[in-house]
Order: structure tokens, then sequence, then C-alpha cells
């Protein structure tokens, strides 16, 4: 069966933009492919971090996780730092990564310029994810555009280190783009981030979702209520494509097209099309909440679940190298 890794940082609750744009692909491919899911908190730590507040993030990232349809008895959920081969597995690719790739890495450059002292973790972070992947001999990714130049690098390290040491033993992991390939935020501009405060969190009761959507950019152009719109330039239309199904989307296209609905009646219908794939969610997210420890001990046997697999790889990979 084919294998997939996919990695999310512990932000958190997570938000409708990574529910569209990573998390909602994930639980289909569970019943298709053997899938590690992994929370990857050890990339989160190249920026400034509380450790309590990481620790409390990594905790909701599991819940929303598991609610949202991550199925435990399907995939394997762990938390990177749990299992150390992760880490063991980088500092080898270290040796064969080319500098000059990590340096001409476009998040490498971004992150690096808001930055005043720039530390290397954000400059190896590739590395890491490399090694996360190519550890479990995975050989897809799901993955949004922007991380695409990252998994080149992914298949650069896996063919050098094959090169050296055991030719074929890597496999050079594809990309499986996602079908939402990029998600706005609210204020129809820039990517949904909690950072822009562009959100909607993915448990967010009806009402507050409802004090976001209403003031939420629409068609520019539509400046009275009379006014034709155009959908396919409206960042909510985008949003009933991800949640409505076909028959509204085609009436909300129609309706904008010919003003027969003003755009707050747009969002009215796009909150009940949320509710429907929402609300069994957050019924989930509390039934988990009510059950003290059940969280942890889930991504637990998922991390030991792991390190059968990542220590069986490591085992070869030094065999290959030497280092035994």
């Amino acid at each position: 069966m084919p294998r997939i890794f996919s990695g999310i940082q512990p932000s958190g609750e997570l938000h409708i933009g990574n529910y569209l744009g990573a998390v909602k692909n994930w639980v289909a491919l569970q019943y298709e492919m053997e899938s590690l899911i992994c929370i990857v908190d050890y990339h989160a730590i190249t920026i400034p971090f509380e450790p309590a507040d990481l620790r409390r993030r990594t905790q909701e990232m599991g819940l929303s996780l598991l609610a949202s349809g991550i199925d435990p008895e399907r995939a394997i959920l762990f938390v990177q730092s749990r299992v150390p081969e992760h880490t063991e597995l980088a500092w080898i690719f270290n040796s064969v990564a080319p500098l000059g790739e990590l340096e001409r890495q476009t998040q490498f450059k971004e992150k690096s310029a808001r930055q005043e002292s720039v530390n290397a973790g954000l400059l190896t972070y590739p590395v890491l994810q490399a090694a996360d992947i190519l550890l479990y001999k995975a050989d897809t990714v799901p993955v949004g555009e922007d991380q695409l130049q990252h998994l080149e690098l992914s298949r650069e390290i896996a063919r050098r280190w094959n090169a050296r040491f055991a030719e074929g033993f890597f496999p050079e992991p594809q990309p499986r783009l996602t079908p939402m390939r990029r998600i706005l935020g609210l204020d129809g501009q820039a990517k949904m981030s909690k950072s822009l405060g562009n959100t909607v969190g993915l448990l967010e009761e009806p009402a507050a979702i409802w004090e976001k959507l209403r003031p939420a950019m629409t068609d520019p152009a539509r400046v009275k209520r009379t006014d034709p719109g155009t959908p396919e330039i409206c960042n909510i239309f985008s949003l009933h494509k991800a949640f409505s199904a076909p028959a509204t989307v085609e009436h909300v296209a129609v309706q904008c097209r010919t003003a027969g609905w003003g755009c707050i009646d747009c969002k009215k219908v796009l909150l009940e099309s949320m509710q429907k794939e929402l609300t069994p969610i957050r019924e989930r997210a509390a039934a988990l909440s009510a059950q003290p420890g059940k969280v942890a001990e889930i991504l637990d046997d998922g991390a030991r679940r792991a390190q059968v697999k990542a220590s069986a790889t490591m085992a070869e990979v030094k065999s290959h190298m030497g280092l035994t």
C-alpha cells in the first residue's frame, strides 16, 4: 500500500484554512493509503515560544485532528519529539544536504528577512522535513503548492544519500497537491493565518463565526445591494465551493450575478453550509474533551507505532553508513 507522511505545526486549535487546505484531504487519504500524521513540534521551536504554551497547543492540535476525522485505527497520529529518530536522521542528512539549495529556499529567505537574528534552525528546517518524510520511506506527501520547493529538496537529499551509501534505499517522495490549493482569509487578501487575525476556528460556535463572516470581504465591485456581482472574484463564493453542495453553489452564483441576493444573504447561506460540516466536528471535540487523558493516550500509542518503523529505518541507515 502506498505510504503518506504529513506534518502540521502545533498552532493550537485548527482553523478552516488548515482543515480545507490539508486535514480534510488527510481524512480522505487514510482510507486509501497507509498514513502517518505528525504534529511537528520540533519545527515549531525555530521561532520564539513559551514551553507551557507549546505543550498546550500540541494537545489542542491532537484533539482538533481527531475531531476532524483522523482515525487512530487507520492512521498513525503522533508528536514528532516523541520519536527521537527524526532529529537523528536530520543530522545525518545535514552531511549530504547542499548548502546552496538551503540558502535558496524561498521560505528561508522570507522568514530570515523578518528577523534581526537568524537561527540555524530556519536554514536547516527543510532538512528535518526531509528526515520526517524519509524516516518512514513515504512515497507520497500531500502538500500545498507553497511546499513544493521543500519537497524537491527532500528528493535531492534522498538521491544524494542513496548515491553515496545505498542505491534505491530511500524513495523519492512525490507530491499530491491538495484539492483546495490556497485558502484566503476573511480579509480576502492574504492566506488564512492566525497571525493575521483573518481565520475562522474549526471549533468556534455559530454565533462567533457569524460575527466574523458578516463583515468579511466580498466582491469589491458590489457597492450597492442592487449591483450584480462576479462570484469568481469573491472569497465568500470560494468558501461556498468548499462547504456548500454543488446545487447550492450554482444557485449562489446565479443570485450573485443577477443581484438576486445581497452579500449578507449569501453569507447566511454559507453559514448554514458550514454548520452542516462543522457541527459534527465540534461534537466529537466535546466528547474527547470529556475524556481526560484520551488524546494523550492516542498520541502515546501513535508514537510507539511510529517508532517501530523509525527504529527499523535507522538501524539500516547506520549499517549502510558504518555507524553500527
